[in-house]
């Protein structure tokens, strides 16, 4: 039986296990945060709102005057790379379920992002098995197997992924957790929850509670974060430098404020990611209403060779050496299939080209989203790295980003054609279909797709209608269009799925989809309606 803190009511369903991690010690700790942290995360909120409403008023994003002498001051330097975080030339991403928790670490792979994000659903059994999932790993009491009855159990502990855990955005809420009546903090609660269960396993094993922190806007947010690390260590009887960090940089204003993250972290700090798919999301997002020079060709169009996002990488890698951070390299969508040698080829192709790419660039590793690229990226990293374990003494000097280089949208080549609108309108269907199921992470159309991409899908469809676009080879974007497509697309998708199509869960999908892409106004974050209709 749960023991809950007088001020806290939880409102999801236990299990015997789950006290495990909704422990006595854990609730407490969560309780501390939400007191120091709550106010200060309102404030980062509306922050975002009037930073949104200054930007649809003509304002543009600039590197910012007041934190110029953070940036002029040479000689801070973020902490040293900590156990286990010297040598992370692959990186492997997934949520927590049980068989993924065991492919991951056994992957080859130098690091797991352990994902309770963008490739999670945060279904609150997948919240706290979750959780499970890892302490269970950390105790190697973990195996599973499947129904065709194949068994799968960890490798030795040397050859395992050090696992980095990623927690909800500060934007979301965990709605089965109440302080003072008003729902906890889904990035402190899964922060929690984990530091309590693991942290000290963690240290045991000659590792330590790491992190990768989603979604940021500003260093204020960062301060945040850092505010949260050292209320647990304390608590938790831990030096203060003991939890690592790698802030995703997949925001347009955190792209103007890299330095002033670092610095607010440099005591915790293990690096910046470019999570390349939630920043084309942000860039959708934040210029949405700025017309036709902001407007991103279709998705699949826009690359990382595109000049903005080329400014964004290289300062992203200039920034993290300059200051001894670790710069990591972004999520290549293609997936391997072990049923068609022609689109495992194409994959492994792209996926080739894209990490060799970042390791010339400078990136210190790169992410991949399935076991069999592990050796792929591995190949690329180990060609620039050779004996070296990363690549912080290459300093870029070369690199002069300017503002109006990492705004420079409108240089993007690619076009908007009816079969960029239909990929958007049924990755989204298919993507939701399955989120809503349970499921964060799918494969579709041989590209693995999260939250991310299904938010710059139904982002895309937005603008388009917003600012009148005309497809390059057919109609006006439209309502109407967009709603005789969806049921088109929905028509081609049952008869590809057959007998298993599920015609409940897609007829939330497509109601989903229309309250996000063809409202008057923009939903924030598509996961935000979603979770309210998730149990």
């Amino acid at each position: 039986m749960l023991a809950v803190p007088e001020r806290m009511q939880i409102t999801g369903p236990t299990t015997e296990r789950y006290v495990e991690v909704l422990s006595p010690r854990a609730l407490e700790l969560l309780v501390l945060l939400h007191d120091a942290l709550a106010d200060g995360r309102a404030q980062a909120l509306a922050a975002r709102r009037r930073r949104q409403a200054e930007l649809s008023n003509g304002t543009m994003f600039d590197f910012l005057h007041q934190t110029r002498h953070i940036r002029a001051d040479p000689f801070w330097q973020v902490a040293p790379p900590a156990p286990g975080l010297v040598d992370r030339r692959v990186e492997i991403t997934g949520p927590t379920d049980r068989k993924m928790t065991i492919n991951a670490l056994n992957s080859g792979a130098n690091v797991w992002l352990a994902d309770f994000e963008d490739a999670n659903t945060p279904l609150w059994s997948n919240m706290i098995e979750g959780q499970l999932n890892l302490k269970d790993a950390l105790d190697r009491t973990i195996d599973f197997t499947s129904e065709d009855g194949k068994h799968y159990a960890l490798h030795p502990d040397h050859t395992l992924a050090t696992i980095v855990v990623r927690p909800r955005g500060w934007h979301l809420d965990e709605k089965h957790i109440f302080i003072d009546r008003w729902r906890a903090s889904g990035s402190l609660t899964d922060f929690a929850l984990y530091m309590s269960a693991c942290a000290q396993r963690q240290l045991d094993k000659g590792r330590g509670p790491y992190f990768y922190l989603p979604k940021m806007e500003s260093h204020l947010e960062a301060r945040l974060w850092n505010d949260a690390f050292n209320i647990a260590q304390d608590y938790l009887g831990m030096p203060r430098g003991t939890v690592r960090a790698t802030v995703l940089i997949e925001t347009i204003p955190a792209a103007f404020e890299m330095e002033e993250i670092l610095y607010e972290l440099r005591e915790h700090c293990a690096g910046l990611n470019a999570g390349r798919w939630d920043y084309l999301f942000s860039i959708i997002k934040k210029f949405r209403t700025h017309g036709r020079d902001f407007i991103l060709p279709e998705r699949n169009a826009v690359t990382m060779t595109a000049p903005f996002m080329r400014a964004y990488t290289e300062l992203l890698v200039q920034t993290c050496h300059k200051r001894g951070a670790f710069a990591m390299g972004g999520m290549s969508a293609f997936i391997p299939s072990r049923r068609n040698a022609e689109v495992n080829e194409i994959a492994f192709a792209m996926v080739r080209e894209d990490k060799a790419r970042e390791a010339e660039a400078g990136f210190d590793g790169s992410w991949v989203a399935h076991p069999d690229l592990v050796p792929v990226c591995r190949s690329a990293f180990d060609s620039a790295l050779g004996a070296r374990p990363n690549q912080l003494d290459k300093q870029r000097p070369d690199v002069a980003v300017t503002a109006a280089d990492l705004l420079a949208i409108d240089k993007t080549p690619g076009g908007i054609t009816e079969g960029g609108l239909r990929s958007n309108i049924s990755v989204a269907l298919q993507y939701l279909a399955a989120w809503l199921g349970g499921s964060g992470a799918v494969g579709i159309f041989n590209l693995m797709e999260d939250a991310a991409t299904a938010e710059i899908c139904r982002s895309q469809i937005w603008q388009w209608i917003q600012n009148e676009v005309l497809l390059d080879d057919g109609p006006l974007v439209t309502k109407d269009v967009v709603e005789r497509m969806i049921d088109e697309e929905l028509l081609r998708i049952q008869e590809f799925v057959g007998e298993s199509f599920d015609t409940a869960r897609y007829g939330q999908a497509v109601a989903l989809f229309t309250e996000v892409a063809l409202a008057d106004s923009f939903t924030e974050f598509l996961t935000l309606p979603a979770y309210e209709r998730m149990p």
